[in-house]
């Protein structure tokens, strides 16, 4: 394993009886990149993870996690990397100080527990029960628990799901400054915004396989290279008057022939042309805006379905 690597995997398997899980996965995680794991419920992301934690025996395959082998050198891995799971649950009658002090016994290193707790918005709560927390507390003492040991690498398992937007805007603040702090992190998560939002590179798994692989932007580019432009006038346009340049476009129209969306590789040129064509008509143009494709728009010209279907 280079250097830069923190995580590798190469052609890992997982199988339960008949059932495969996970069905050759090659992935390779830099040190201090953000990586997402995409993909549906079901799909193998937890179970990949678990492998890579030291918490579930792989079926074969090769995987190296800071240089050591989750399957032989758990021990030694758990002490290093900091965890975060789908559920997090403590004894009611705990303390939040409490948790983070029996937790980083557990540990070689240990970060400092006040610091933690400041810089999670949790200093007001250390004295709080656990079963006083509200939803978006609890999951940021989970996330604190995570980093009691300093680790520079984290497991963060689908770490906002059911949480309200205001309190997942709060979690990913949270994962943007442990980025920022260059903290090499795979993370698991369905939401599109998410991964968008947060990771460097994704990996696109369905059914136990990764489908695509890339930083979101490259995947949008490669799967679906093309940026949707739509203008709206007030009054329809006449389609069989279409310039050449845009006619070769796939292109759609809608409003009563009042809009008009056309897919391109190069949107600039496009637009140039549409409010050209538009200008000599003598309409006006009373909205235009362009869209690129997103990762759903991928996942769905990928599998066929939305991700949240899945």
């Amino acid at each position: 394993m280079v250097a830069s690597t923190c995580i590798s995997v190469e052609n890992l398997h997982k199988s339960y009886g008949d059932f495969e899980a996970v069905r050759g996965i090659d992935l390779e995680v830099k040190s201090g990149e953000v990586y997402g794991l995409l993909g549906p419920n079901g799909a193998g992301k937890t179970t990949t993870l678990e492998i890579l934690e030291g918490l579930r025996p792989r079926t074969s395959g090769n995987v190296s996690v800071l240089g050591l082998d989750p399957a032989a050198q758990s021990k030694e891995i758990k002490d290093r990397i900091g965890v975060c799971l789908q559920a997090t649950n403590l004894p009611d009658k705990m303390k939040v100080h409490e948790a983070l002090d029996l937790f980083g016994a557990f540990y070689s290193k240990r970060a400092d527990r006040d610091q933690l707790l400041k810089r999670l918005q949790l200093w007001d709560k250390k004295d709080a029960l656990y079963k006083s927390l509200s939803g978006g507390q609890k999951q940021r003492v989970a996330l604190a628990l995570s980093l009691v040991n300093d680790p520079s690498l984290l497991f963060l398992d689908e770490p906002t799901t059911g949480l309200d937007p205001q309190v997942r805007h709060e979690i990913h603040h949270v994962i943007q400054e442990l980025k920022e702090d260059k903290r090499s992190i795979l993370l698991t998560t369905h939401y599109i915004e998410e991964a968008e939002r947060l990771c460097d590179r994704v990996a696109i798994i369905d059914a136990g396989k990764i489908i695509e692989l890339g930083s979101p932007r490259e995947i949008q580019e490669r799967v679906l290279g093309h940026t949707q432009v739509e203008v709206t006038t007030e009054r329809p346009l006449p389609l069989d008057s279409l310039p050449e340049k845009l006619r070769h476009e796939k292109h759609t129209s809608g409003n009563e022939g009042r809009t008009f969306s056309i897919q391109s590789p190069t949107p600039a040129a496009i637009i140039v042309e549409l409010v050209r064509w538009i200008d000599q008509l003598g309409f006006e143009l009373q909205d235009i805006h362009m869209k690129r494709p997103t990762l759903e728009d991928v996942f769905i010209e990928l599998t066929g379905k939305r991700l949240r279907e899945s």
